[in-house]
């Protein structure tokens, strides 16, 4: 029978044998494929190797790719007047954005007038005239001359039956609670004890450095008086540099914050919202007895936004504290340059659909063009969509919230 067998191989025809051997690779190459794509997303798995994957990659960042040091040294010696000339450049937008902050100081004291009154009418004030009341609807949304008074009658018999049953509301109550409710960027900052105080909020006013003085600007937060601090203004003051770094002056990208300092509020006693008393058991080690001792915790509140972590004179932070800076600077400079000289479209959520049109159906950001031009000159953070960025807000409340689910635990006390 073997004789057989090896008779039908000897008497195969070549062609048939090349075709064999051919099978065979095939099923052997993919055999091969199979076990890399199996090994890969093995080492794809692996936290280690990703890790080292990772930080090799970081490592080639900004690595030249050797094309430079092809060049000959003649070549060599224009580049190197090209990044003079880059440097010169940097130095010359610097200036410019120094007077982009100079225009933008000339009118904002044009708006200002325009906001006072806006705040007068809000706090009562002063009472706006019949034709500043009228506002012309949209072309699609305008109605017939009879549909107009018949809903204008309807509106008059409603007012005056409300008028029996309370009285007139003052000015707009809540105006810029309200605000802060209706954006995200901010009503993930609010908490439900801080809403009374809020309530209190009169006005927010912007305040540019002076001629001369390093680029800066506050953010002044006027309070009516309140039983929850003696304070009648809280600010926030962001500190701006607008030159080029000696070390490194490609990177130069337009102003960018540096710092910022909040205030000092005066808080009534028993009033402190940023503030939480929790109680917590300790066991005693050799009697076993149990006693339970009172702890004063950081509370979440919108009021932290006026007592920012400090920047170390070396400007070396940790990360969180770098993640907690940047989210600061991204809502401080939200404040400045879209709540305060649009507020009235926050408080009506006009504003906010124009904020939603900003981003694309897979939420990053549409065109730069699409950006407000002060958006562009006068930030540069870390660069995360905003919503992201309030996140790391609450870096500091995960720890709180950590303490206070430990709180019922037995702690052990000498």
């Amino acid at each position: 029978m073997a004789d057989i067998d090896n008779k039908d191989q000897t008497e195969l025809d070549p062609a048939d044998m090349e075709d064999v051997e051919e099978v065979e690779e095939e099923e052997t190459g993919e055999d091969v494929n199979s076990k890399a794509r199996q090994l890969t997303v093995q080492m794809m798995q692996n936290p280690q190797i990703l890790a080292a994957l990772q930080e090799r990659l970081d490592g080639l960042v900004g690595s030249p790719s050797g094309y430079m040091e092809s060049l000959p040294k003649v070549v060599k010696r224009r580049v190197n007047a090209l990044k003079n000339l880059q440097v010169k450049c940097a130095q010359i937008e610097a200036k410019f954005y120094e007077e982009v902050h100079e225009l933008e100081r000339k009118y904002a004291a044009l708006y200002q007038p325009l906001f006072d009154k806006r705040s007068d009418i809000i706090k009562a004030v002063y009472e706006p005239t019949d034709e500043e009341c009228e506002w012309k609807a949209d072309e699609e949304e305008e109605l017939t001359v009879s549909k107009q008074e018949e809903m204008k009658e309807k509106a008059k018999l409603e007012e005056e039956k409300k008028d029996e049953e309370k009285e007139d509301p003052k000015g707009i109550p809540e105006f810029w609670l309200t605000v802060f409710k209706n954006v995200d960027l901010l009503s993930d900052m609010l908490q439900e004890h801080d809403e009374p105080i809020l309530k209190h909020l009169q006005d927010i006013k912007v305040k540019f450095s002076d001629p001369g003085q390093p680029m800066s600007f506050t953010l002044e937060f006027y309070f009516e008086p309140n039983d929850f601090f003696t304070n009648q203004v809280l600010t926030k003051t962001y500190k701006m540099r607008s030159e080029p770094d000696e070390n490194d002056p490609f990177s130069f990208d337009g102003p960018e914050i540096m710092g910022c300092t909040g205030c000092q509020i005066d808080w009534t006693k028993g009033k402190n919202v940023t503030l939480k008393t929790i109680k917590k058991k300790q066991k005693h080690k050799g009697r076993g007895t149990v006693r339970t001792v009172t702890k004063t915790v950081p509370n979440d509140s919108f009021f932290n936004f006026f007592s920012p972590p400090e920047v170390p004179e070396s400007g070396e932070l940790d990360e969180d504290s770098e993640a907690v800076l940047a989210a600061d600077f991204e809502i401080g400079h939200f404040l400045r340059e879209r709540i305060v000289p649009r507020a009235v479209l926050y408080f009506t959520g006009e504003a906010i659909e124009d904020d939603d049109d900003d981003y694309d159906e897979e939420g990053e950001e549409a065109d730069d063009e699409l950006s407000s031009f002060s958006l562009c000159v006068f930030m540069r953070v870390k660069k995360k969509p905003m919503r992201r960025m309030t996140q790391t807000m609450n870096l500091r409340r995960t720890q709180t919230r950590q303490l206070s689910a430990n709180s019922s635990e037995a702690r052990v006390w000498p």
